[in-house]
């Protein structure tokens, strides 16, 4: 689980171990491209939206893009977010994960990052996961899948 070791950016742009940030708790882990794109904004609203229910099972909910802690604090003001939003700057994180590489767009190749979504337990393991998501819609499914994982079912 060397993923945890992986430094990023907390919001107030003080660099730490992703281990100080997830470990004694549920977690989701979105990574995402861009503050500020359509879709990106759209799962971080939902996200947002749903962050009460997420609460409410103990579990928080983290999203993670190489923008810088300056840009998430715009991105959240702007849309009235209340998710954390971590910075990986050098993508270590996302590579860490598989969430990195090859994508392609507008009829070129490129790296980048991959819409991905993990469920981290309180000991850091990685529990569920999907890349290639669909932004819109993805929250309510991790919403379902982690009261599938914590026995917290409707």
């Amino acid at each position: 689980m060397e993923y945890l070791n992986v430094k990023v950016l907390d919001e107030g742009g003080q660099e730490k171990p992703l281990r100080d940030l997830v470990l004694g708790r549920w977690t989701v882990l979105y990574f995402y491209p861009k503050d500020n794109t359509p879709g990106c904004t759209a799962e971080a609203m939902e996200f947002t939206e749903l962050l009460p229910e997420f609460e409410k099972l103990g579990v928080q909910v983290i999203g993670v893009s190489r923008d810088s802690p300056k840009s998430h604090h715009r991105f959240k003001e702007k849309h009235g977010l209340k998710v954390k939003l971590l910075s990986d700057p050098s993508a270590g994180l996302h590579r860490a994960l598989g969430a990195w590489g090859k994508k392609k767009g507008y009829g070129r190749e490129y790296e980048g990052a991959i819409r991905s979504t993990f469920i981290l337990n309180p000991e850091g393991e990685i529990v569920w996961k999907r890349t290639n998501v669909q932004a819109r819609g993805h929250a309510k499914e991790v919403l379902e899948e982690i009261k599938k994982l914590i026995g917290a079912e409707d």
